[in-house]
């Protein structure tokens, strides 16, 4: 079975090149496609604090798409990981999905903070982010993970 997504809009965002931290600097607008939304597909989204963009990794060629275990970011200090327990851009269907701070609503453009996609990314869906699909119970990850978030929102 074939999937297709189109794009329902694109991020612009000073950020062009692909670097892996510091994003809670950025600012970014997603300007949805005026052909296919009305102007009232955004209608209530202003009433959250946060949405949920799930994008398309579209900078990765598909010769770097990795589909077995590797160290993240490259680093031999932490373990090999299977590419399903990363959350690193070479995945095999590359789609991204952040929880960014919602800042505005303009019509058909959404202005956030904190989206981790680069100028012109292809936006595959806007959701908005509920408390009740936080994850309930207490949350673990490995060490390695921790280390490697440090720097990942801020500097």
């Amino acid at each position: 079975m074939e999937i297709v997504c189109k794009p329902i809009g694109h991020v612009s965002s000073s950020r062009r090149e692909l670097r892996d931290d510091d994003w809670d600097r950025e600012s970014s607008t997603i300007a949805l496609d005026a052909g296919v939304f009305s102007s009232d597909a955004l209608l209530g989204l202003e009433d959250f604090s946060h949405v949920e963009i799930l994008f398309h990794f579209d900078r990765v060629p598909t010769d770097a798409i990795t589909t077995a275990a590797r160290h993240p970011r490259g680093n031999k200090d932490w373990p090999k990981s299977g590419i399903f327990a990363q959350r690193g851009k070479n995945r095999p269907n590359r789609i991204g999905s952040t929880v960014a701070r919602l800042v505005a609503v303009d019509g058909l453009t959404l202005e956030v903070r904190g989206l981790d996609a680069v100028d012109g990314t292809p936006v595959l869906d806007i959701k908005p982010y509920m408390l009740e699909f936080a994850p309930r119970g207490a949350v673990r990850q490995p060490q390695w993970a921790t280390e490697l978030m440090q720097g990942y929102w801020s500097s």
